[in-house]
């Protein structure tokens, strides 16, 4: 089971890096395509790029509420635990945080 767990958490914490960085690229790409439409400044190929960081984030994100569902279920965690983490792929920046303390408790339990 501790194998099961481990590599579980393995998983969330790549996803948590991974959507937890587009997440950020996301957020400065639209800052920037609305900030530069308020001063009239829209290119087209910009655009495009910020639409495709949108779709990569949301799959990504797809893959970041697998791991979350999987190590909550191993964890028998509460459910307001897994909204939590989910919400780390929706916040910016979240997502490092719950994966610090999602790695620090598991590792606790583990040691138990």
């Amino acid at each position: 089971m501790t194998q099961k767990i481990q590599g579980a958490l393995t998983r969330y914490r790549i996803m948590a890096f991974v959507t937890g960085s587009f997440l950020l690229l996301l957020t400065v790409v639209t800052l920037v395509k609305y900030i530069g439409m308020a001063f009239g400044w829209e290119n087209d190929q910009f655009l495009a790029i910020a639409t495709l960081i949108g779709i990569v984030h949301g799959w990504i994100y797809m893959a970041y509420v697998v791991t979350c569902v999987e190590i909550y279920a191993r964890m028998k965690w509460p459910f307001t635990r897994l909204i939590t983490m989910a919400l780390g792929g929706v916040v910016p920046t979240l997502s490092f945080f719950t994966e610090r303390r999602v790695a620090r408790e598991v590792a606790a339990s583990l040691s138990k």
